[in-house]
């Protein structure tokens, strides 16, 4: 039996929000890496490391919204009206001055996306008219400023379009685009160490024994680590053995963030945080009042030895390292749901962080539950359910599952079902807490 290491004093269990709080605001004291400069496209995904500007007015003319007739809104109090058709204008085309702009009493027609001719102050949908030779007859009225954007509405020069640290998502790539940026300067994705634990595991490319279990911690992680921005760097399975523990969790701490699967619950065999104590790690908690996941960890090595006034000479009491010199880890339970739950809920915000992103703050949604779901009471629950229906109709079912290991059902599922740690009824029809994943 190996002796236990004693864990921080400041290690405690925390309700989930006092949790995910205390995540959130390590991840605003944390600094992204290097920047690096990539084609647009390649930087899809990717947080920008300088915010991009506007090279001219968006839009760089007053552009028509509808097709129609550019009018002079005067010309409109009283309908009906016939105006004289002078000329016409389509995207692309600039209306000349002189040969082809609204005076008293005419209109131009116009296509979406043109320049509005001179003189005019409003365009008229093409299905409030009708075309009589060379007039056309308006059958209603509009106002100023009606189906046309001014210049410069949406930006002016040098505004900004986009800000540093903003993720690019397929909007921001047209942005960019817009703005005449081939290429942007991004950061550089953060390295993330995947360490899975235990001798239960073997690779995915090995004929597990009777009592063993493929790895698949490790690439669940990596996917969720490349979703929210990180470059995973899976190493060897760390066998239940402390000194080969060690030396694996030295190593994952060169990277920019570690996470560790299983070996955190209080079981002989759970080594992870009595390892992490002897390399003076600081927990900020060792447990969240949720289910699944409730043993998860979080905390940071870089713990320096404080210095007293007299000689300089070390005294035994420990600093927490500056931000800057930190390296977070966090302990996630191993079986598979567990794994997914947590990182989601407390390991993607300390990744958009390092990854130069503000940390996405959780949104639930509301949805009616389809059946009923009776539960314990103590633990805030994230239980994985399908959210199905069409337009405003849909509704939640609980998924059928076998508990934290059945990772199966969450792969049928498309979300989580928030039950309140009051609760231990929810009936069918009522609105409930809903987490996309």
């Amino acid at each position: 039996m190996f002796p236990s290491a004693p864990v921080a004093s400041s290690a405690r269990v925390l309700s989930f929000e006092e949790a995910r709080h205390l995540v959130e605001r390590h991840a605003a004291d944390v600094f992204p890496g290097e920047t690096e400069t990539l084609d647009l496209l390649a930087g899809l995904g990717r947080v920008l490391a300088e915010g991009i500007l506007a090279d001219r007015d968006f839009p760089p003319f007053a552009r028509a919204t509808r097709d129609g007739y550019a009018v002079r809104t005067s010309d409109l109090l009283e309908v009906p009206a016939r105006l004289e058709v002078v000329g016409e204008v389509k995207a692309g085309e600039w209306p000349e001055p002189g040969t082809c702009s609204v005076d008293r009493g005419q209109a131009v027609g116009i296509m979406t996306g043109a320049p509005l001719p001179a003189g005019a102050d409003a365009v008229v949908m093409v299905e409030h008219t009708s075309l009589a030779d060379r007039s056309v007859d308006v059958q209603r009225s509009v106002k100023a400023g009606e189906n046309f954007v001014p210049r410069g509405a949406e930006a002016r020069a040098g505004q900004p379009l986009l800000d540093r640290g903003q993720r690019l998502d397929h909007a921001g790539i047209a942005i960019a685009a817009s703005a005449g940026k081939n290429w942007v300067q991004v950061f550089r994705r953060p390295r993330v160490a995947v360490l899975s634990t235990g001798d239960e595991l073997v690779e995915i490319d090995a004929a597990p024994g009777p009592a063993q279990i493929r790895n698949s911690n490790s690439y669940s992680l990596a996917a969720q680590v490349h979703n929210a921005g990180g470059e995973a760097v899976r190493l060897e399975i760390a066998p239940d053995d402390r000194g080969r523990l060690r030396a694996l969790i030295e190593e994952a701490l060169n990277y920019d963030l570690l996470l560790l699967t299983g070996g955190v619950s209080m079981g002989k065999y759970d080594l992870v945080e009595q390892v992490l104590a002897e390399l003076k790690a600081k927990f900020y908690f060792t447990g969240a009042e949720i289910q699944p996941g409730r043993p998860v960890v979080f905390g940071s090595c870089g713990a320096a030895m404080a210095t007293s006034a007299q000689g300089g000479s070390a005294v035994g009491t420990r600093a927490e390292a500056p931000p800057r010199q930190r390296k977070y880890f966090f302990g996630l339970p191993g079986n598979p749901v567990s794994t997914m739950v947590t990182f989601a809920l407390f390991a993607r915000p300390m990744i958009e962080a390092l990854a130069g992103q503000t940390p996405q703050q959780l949104v639930f949604l509301r949805a009616r539950l389809k059946s009923e779901i009776r539960t314990k009471t103590g633990l805030k629950r994230f239980l994985p359910a399908t959210l199905a229906g069409e337009f405003e109709n849909a509704e939640v079912e609980l998924a059928r599952w076998q508990g934290s290991g059945d990772v199966a059902a969450l792969a049928r599922s498309n979300c989580y079902v928030v039950i309140p740690p009051d609760r231990e009824q929810v009936d069918s029809g009522e609105w409930v807490s809903l987490l996309m994943r």
